[in-house]
């Protein structure tokens, strides 16, 4: 058997699939693609996860943009974390031209513009469906985590949310949070130390200054009301069609704190409000990570350690999540060995490190007789990656470098007209867009400070008041003994003869 034939039995077998699935291009060898070796992931292994990875200009993006035009076609919900503010242009059809037609040629399959039912969300002051949650839905252990708490520092915070549930004070935005902290250390310290025993005024001033560091990063404009429902993620259009959520991080490079808090935040929530799925045919969400070096930068073991576990738990409740970023070492191996797709674009050997980096990631894959992975990684045009997958089983799939089929939607963003009237014709932006400052611990604990300086004002001029009165009392009563001795003298029989005898020598 030629050494051609061969390689392309060896990918069927390797990719066959009874159920429904993806179909992202074609295997190569050599250079040329085998339009009869197709490269299909199952829909059903995509709750394991996946990478997609490689040097700036690879093609990262469109892959990503592939994979979610298609999820989207199949009826399963994708949420995509734009960083560079580039993946807009799904929710409008590609524009054929001869270069596209010739790829599509190449890996036999037919082009076919189309776009995607898009949703625009926004954790910043950027236009979008705002997305926010309140304090209390985070708990105190992973705000902690998030602010990387020391355990003494933990349980003082979980101390204030006790406090919280029983006096009924919503925490709901981070003025609630602060409010009550001072509170614990200073108008409410006897009250505290009382019931919950007594609270450290240091350790108190480290949690707000990591608070009012939180604030600096845009974090009072997520946390509040009205929380955002994660099952609005999952809606379709009347012809079947998921939506694809784009939520605009372009202007949060800068802040991966907040980035990090609003991940954490809403896969924990997913976790809880999803039901299990096991099995399933298909996921029932898919998260896309662009830039995911972002969450892991500067994150605490603590953190990371969250995310862990939340990226090994949350696949059985029918989720799957891509990180989308230049090299597979900026995910920590703890997580990396979770993923089960793995999309590797070409990759740059300019430097000692960059052969090092180019030498693990080679590891990372399953041998071939067909390929010096090694070669091939840095050999890779535009639009070609080595893909390594699960089959149906959960079994690695052969290691086939892809010639990857073309985006069926613009491979460009959306123009503010474009993304104005996308916004203008949401139903989610009707929603969430306002804004709600209900009564909360803020405006709960104000009125108690208040109420509690104005008793001690009543009783400070109460008191004044008395010593008032005794003092005019006590004048009084100075007065009458000064006025009775006078009157006795005046009315003495020595004072009237004396005044006599004045009076008779001036007559004389």
């Amino acid at each position: 058997m030629a050494k051609e034939e061969k390689f392309v039995e060896h990918i069927q077998n390797g990719y066959t699939t009874t159920g429904d699935y993806i179909l992202i291009g074609a295997a190569m060898l050599e250079g040329k693609a085998f339009p009869e070796a197709e490269i299909k992931i199952p829909l059903k292994t995509l709750n394991r996860h996946g990478l997609i990875a490689g040097a700036t200009g690879t093609g990262k993006t469109k892959t990503l943009q592939i994979l979610a035009e298609n999820l989207s076609e199949k009826g399963i919900p994708v949420l995509l974390m734009d960083i560079k503010g580039d993946l807009s242009g799904i929710a409008q059809p590609a524009e054929i031209n001869e270069k596209l037609e010739a790829r599509h040629k190449m890996i036999g399959i037919e082009f076919k513009p189309q776009a995607s039912p898009v949703e625009i969300l926004s954790l910043s002051e950027q236009s979008g469906v705002r997305l926010k949650a309140t304090v209390c839905e985070f708990g105190p252990l992973l705000l902690s985590r998030i602010l990387d708490l020391s355990d003494a520092q933990t349980g003082i915070l979980a101390i204030v949310f006790k406090y919280c549930d029983d006096q009924h004070l919503p925490l709901l935005d981070l003025k609630d949070l602060k409010i009550i902290i001072q509170f614990a250390t200073e108008e409410g310290k006897e009250e505290f130390e009382k019931s919950y025993g007594r609270i450290s005024k240091m350790s108190t001033g480290t949690i707000l200054r990591k608070i009012v560091a939180l604030e600096q990063q845009g974090a009072d404009l997520f946390f509040g009301e009205p929380s955002f429902e994660v099952q609005d993620l999952l809606r379709k259009t009347p012809e079947g069609k998921a939506y694809v959520n784009i939520m605009r991080l372009n202007d949060l490079q800068d802040k991966p704190k907040l980035f990090s808090t609003f991940m954490l935040s809403l896969l924990a929530e997913i976790y809880s409000t999803f039901p299990e799925k096991g099995d399933s045919d298909k996921p029932e969400l898919v998260l896309f990570i662009d830039e995911a070096h972002l969450i892991f930068r500067e994150a605490s073991d603590a953190l990371l350690d969250q995310i862990e576990s939340i990226i090994k738990l949350i696949r059985s409740k029918g989720v799957g999540i891509f990180f989308v970023t230049q090299n597979p070492t900026d995910v920590p191996k703890e997580v990396l060995s979770q993923l089960g797709l793995k999309i590797q674009h070409s990759l740059r050997a300019f430097t000692a490190n960059d052969r090092k980096a180019i030498k693990l990631t080679a590891e990372n894959y399953p041998l071939s007789e067909f390929y010096d992975t090694k070669e091939v990684l840095t050999s890779l045009g535009i639009g070609e990656a080595l893909i390594s997958a699960l089959d149906e089983k959960g079994r690695p799939t052969p290691l086939a470098a892809t010639m990857m089929r073309a985006p069926m939607s613009r491979m460009d963003i959306l123009t503010p007209l474009e993304i104005k009237n996308l916004i203008n014709g949401s139903q989610l932006f009707l929603k969430y867009n306002k804004n709600v400052d209900r009564e909360s611990a803020y405006e709960l604990l104000t009125q108690k400070i208040e109420r509690a300086e104005d008793d001690i004002t009543k009783e400070k001029a109460k008191k004044q008041r008395e010593t008032i009165e005794r003092t005019a009392s006590k004048s009084r009563k100075n007065s009458r003994k000064s006025q009775g001795a006078i009157l006795k003298i005046l009315t003495s029989a020595t004072f009237i003869r004396g005044v006599m005898s004045i009076l008779n020598k001036a007559f004389k």
